[in-house]
């Protein structure tokens, strides 16, 4: 699966609407998707019903040349485990192909601290993953934010459903601002420079 340099990247956060989940470890692809919003300087505003259950932004990435990139920015409003809809009917209205959709998502199998970028592949258990997958197929980016895996005998559920630590949060903001940075990498220079430079 090749990207296309002429058509715009979707860039997806992925997690769930609300205040009540905004510090949701489950929530950590909104986080870096409100920073990408930020350093473009524009704000999201809701889809139409013609496009998708999501908040969006259009803008670009990179500096002006052959690398600046038209991007869509997105946050599915429908919550995480039904991501697919949205996600699909924005690559739809957007005209985007797979290979320029990358996913922003908390990964349980990597430590907090550590993060994977990779093009298709599996779940690994990700409902909002597993939704967009079955909606599409799995040949899309993924930008995978470890969250690392719950302690003693909590659930999966109550782990990711809960707030980062104060321990976590130190870390929080470099980790969410490394995150954006690997995305602005990946659409501007490719999968193989972004894997070397972020893949820790």
């Amino acid at each position: 699966m090749t990207t296309d340099a002429t058509a715009p990247w979707l860039i997806v956060g992925l997690g769930n609407p609300g205040p009540e989940y905004a510090m949701n470890r489950h929530n950590v692809g909104f986080m870096v998707a409100d920073l990408l919003a930020e350093r473009i300087g524009g704000k999201f505003k809701r889809a139409g019903k013609a496009q998708a259950q999501a908040q969006v932004l259009e803008g670009r990435i990179g500096a002006p040349g052959p690398q600046n990139r038209r991007v869509i920015l997105a946050k599915p409003m429908s919550f995480m485990n039904v991501s697919g809809g949205p996600v699909t009917g924005l690559r739809d209205f957007y005209k985007v192909p797979v290979g320029n959709i990358v996913a922003i998502h908390d990964e349980l199998d990597i430590d907090y601290g550590t993060m994977r970028l990779k093009l298709g592949g599996g779940d690994n258990g990700h409902n909002g993953l597993k939704s967009i997958t079955k909606s599409m197929g799995a040949d899309y980016h993924r930008v995978r934010f470890g969250i690392g895996r719950p302690p003693g005998r909590m659930q999966v559920a109550d782990f990711v459903l809960k707030d980062f630590s104060s321990t976590e949060r130190k870390e929080l903001d470099y980790l969410v601002d490394r995150a954006a940075d690997s995305v602005e990498c990946l659409v501007t220079e490719g999968l193989e420079r972004a894997q070397s430079a972020y893949n820790s």
